[in-house]
């Protein structure tokens, strides 16, 4: 049997490094280091896939016997994106402007190996209805969270729940950032399968 191929994903990501680690397969972690910024009149749903499959194309480029995951989530607020907030003033604005709404967060996860010619991507929405928030609580929430790292300025894996009124997915980590259904699905593709069982036997 041929040693497995080494994984890597490519991204600065702690909440997508925490994802794969779900998996039990062994990976390294390296920089993409891609320009995230949108093209001109690029949508969200168009802008997530491109950006996972640049970043995944950036990393197996130095490593092309390495099957790399790329991944990249853009939040849709009827055909605006809406990035990562960095600060608390720009979170507040984030969430007044989501308040009542529903947001589409198109999750891509792209999977590269040079060696072998593999290159696909797959794109996952999140439907993601937000409550009518007062602003006390958005005050309150982004003081207890800080989330400022994260696309529309909530993490639905932790207090971010209490600001939703609904969420719609198949794949139920996409909206933490990385779909691990598609990403395994990919991987077998590639040639890693994460149960490591031989159906045939």
């Amino acid at each position: 049997m041929p040693a497995p191929r080494r994984l890597v994903l490519g991204s600065t990501s702690r909440y997508r490094r925490e994802l794969l680690e779900r998996l039990r397969l062994p990976f390294d972690v390296e920089s993409p280091d891609v320009d995230e910024a949108p093209r001109f009149g690029e949508q969200p749903a168009e802008l997530a896939p491109r950006l996972a499959l640049a970043k995944a194309d950036a990393v197996a480029a130095r490593h092309a016997a390495a099957v790399v995951i790329g991944s990249d989530q853009v939040a849709d607020l009827n055909g605006v994106a809406i990035g990562k907030p960095g600060d608390h003033a720009r979170a507040v604005e984030q969430l007044r402007t989501m308040r009542g709404q529903t947001v589409v967060f198109h999750t891509a996860v792209a999977v590269v190996c040079r060696e072998t010619g593999f290159r696909d991507v797959a794109v996952v929405p999140v439907r993601v209805r937000f409550r009518q928030l007062v602003d006390a609580e958005i005050e309150r929430y982004l003081r207890l969270e800080q989330p400022y790292d994260c696309a529309g300025s909530a993490k639905s894996e932790a207090l971010g729940i209490a600001l939703l009124d609904a969420v719609e997915s198949d794949d139920p980590s996409a909206l933490v950032g990385l779909p691990l259904i598609r990403t395994t699905a990919l991987l077998r593709a590639a040639g890693i399968d994460p149960l490591g069982v031989d159906r045939d036997a």
